[in-house]
Order: structure tokens, then C-alpha cells, then sequence
């Protein structure tokens, strides 16, 4: 199959990021990482999360971001929502796009939210229910689809199952999530295919970390199988709380670069991201994760 001409990145790095990290960062620091990004040409950037602050901390103040950011015209700005709490919360900010999430691994679920993937599943549905009536898009997130930190090798059935169950109740887009980075281009590739022989490609996006350095790769895999979604995160922030072992995602500029290189538009503008991801890592006060942005920082 011929490489898509265009890609959108879908950029995780203020939720999935950040909800990694040991330290708080400010909310201030939050709402201008959110507006930084929307000056790159970016066109989804996931904002928060509202989960219980009991269980990530880190976001705890998801209602004063998402109200204070300025939202810019044609940006997506989802959120992460768990149930119909979480939906209610983000509803009252004026969130216009939300997320659901579970896992393809029953291990990891039960870790993670400590319930089954079909309990996680009724736990949301009210959430797509109430979405649909409201002209509110949902995302929904797989988790775990290459591997599991808990049951170690998952099933592409298992797979295929929960993408189509969440594309039945409504998610116009499934992300494929490798969450603890084990998959290699191959496997990435089939289970990718197996999973878009049931839900249609152009709904499908991938999610890769970058724990074994495969991830660009992963990637590259999946554009030529058709896929056109790549979630990413600036500055390579980013792990999974619930994932022992697992490193950040890979980093928004390093999938611009090779996208970019490759001629495939993005429209992103790769030196306002690398800009961008420069500052996060000095907030953060570690190294970028990004190869590109360091290359680019040493010449």
C-alpha cells in the first residue's frame, strides 16, 4: 500500500506526559506548554485528563487548564475521561472532544482500574451515550495491544475484539497502544492489519513508546500498511504509572522529522516544536527525549 500523502499527529504529551512525571508542574506551565503547542500547526493536542486527582495528581487541576487555554481555531483539544463524572467535569469547561480508554490485556486492566475489560467498558458506554446526544466527539484509546507488563505476550484477537467493541458503541477513532514499547516493526504491522480487517483504517491511529528504541520504526510499519493517526509526544515525555518498565512515548519532533523526510505532510512546524520540547525538558528539568531537538541543539 502507497504511504499516505498527509498525517496528523495527534499530540499527548500535556496528558500522557506529563501524567508521568514525579513532580507537579504548575498550571500556568501547563496552559503554556497547551499554547505553545497550538502555535506549531499541530491540530489535536490532548489537553488533560479527568480522572480522580486521587489516582494521577499530576492533573489534578485539569478544569483550570482546559478553562484558561486558548483554544485556537481548527485545534482538537480532547480529554481523557474515565465515566460519566469525569465527562460531567470536562462538559462544564466546554470540552468538545473526550477520550475513554481501556486495555486488551484483562491483567493490565484489573492493575490499572482494577476491573475487567468488559466492566471498563460498561463503565464508559453512558460516557459515548451522553457524547453522541451532545454532538460531543469520542476517542478511544487500547492499551497494551503488543504486549503487557502483567500477562506478557496479548493476543491480535483480543485485540481486534476491544478496537471493534468501541468502534460499535461509537469511538469515531481507536488508538492502538503499545504501552510498554515491546513491539517490533513485524508484529506492529500484523497486528494492525488483523484489527483494520475489522474497523476501517482511516479510523484507526498508533500509539507507540519507545522503551527498545523501535518506535519510529513501529511506525514506519504502519504508515505503509495505511494507518494516517500517529500519537506522539513532545519531548519524549511520558510512561504509563501502571506499566512498570515502560519509557516515554516517542517524540513529536522525531516522527515530524522522518514524516517530514519522507514527504509527507504534517503541517507542523518542526523548529516551533523543537523550540517547544527544548523548553518542556528545561521545566522538567531532565534531558529531551527527542533526538532531532538534541541534533538540532548541538549544531
Amino acid at each position: 500500500m502507497a504511504l499516505p500523502a498527509q498525517v496528523r499527529l495527534v499530540e499527548v504529551g500535556p496528558r500522557d506526559g506529563l501524567q508521568n512525571e514525579k513532580t507537579i508542574v504548575p498550571t500556568a506551565a501547563k496552559i503554556e506548554l497547551i499554547d505553545r503547542l497550538s502555535a506549531t500547526g499541530l491540530r489535536s493536542i490532548e489537553a488533560t485528563s479527568f480522572v480522580s486527582p486521587k489516582w494521577v495528581p499530576q492533573l489534578a487541576d485539569a478544569a483550570d487548564v482546559y478553562a484558561a487555554i486558548g483554544r485556537k481555531p481548527g485545534v482538537r483539544y480532547p480529554v481523557l475521561v474515565p465515566n460519566e463524572q469525569g465527562y460531567d467535569r470536562a462538559r462544564a469547561v466546554g470540552a468538545e472532544e473526550v477520550a475513554v480508554f481501556t486495555a486488551a490485556s484483562e491483567a493490565f486492566n484489573q492493575k490499572n482500574i482494577n476491573a475487567s475489560i468488559d466492566e471498563s467498558i460498561e463503565r464508559f458506554r453512558p460516557v459515548l451515550e451522553r457524547a453522541l446526544a451532545d454532538g460531543v466527539r469520542v476517542r478511544g484509546y487500547v492499551s497494551t495491544v503488543l504486549g503487557c507488563p502483567y500477562q506478557g505476550d496479548v493476543p491480535v484477537a483480543d485485540v481486534v475484539r476491544v478496537a471493534s467493541r468501541l468502534h460499535a458503541l461509537g469511538c469515531y477513532e481507536i488508538s492502538l497502544g503499545d504501552t510498554i514499547g515491546v513491539g517490533t516493526p513485524a508484529k506492529a504491522a500484523a497486528m494492525l492489519r488483523a484489527v483494520a480487517a475489522e474497523v476501517p483504517m482511516p479510523a484507526l491511529a498508533v500509539h507507540f513508546h519507545d522503551t527498545y528504541g523501535q518506535a519510529l520504526a513501529n511506525i514506519l510499519a504502519c504508515l505503509e500498511e495505511g494507518v494516517a493517526v500517529v500519537d506522539a509526544a513532545v519531548s519524549g515525555t511520558g510512561g504509563c504509572p501502571y506499566a512498570k518498565g515502560a519509557s516515554g512515548n516517542v517524540a513529536s519532533e522525531d516522527v515530524v522529522y522522518m514524516l517530514q523526510g519522507m514527504g509527507i505532510e504534517t503541517g507542523i512546524d518542526l523548529a516551533a516544536l523543537s523550540d517547544t520540547g527544548r523548553w518542556l525538558a528545561a521545566l522538567l528539568g531532565h534531558d529531551t527525549g527527542s533526538k532531532v531537538t538534541k541534533a538540532r541543539s548541538a549544531t
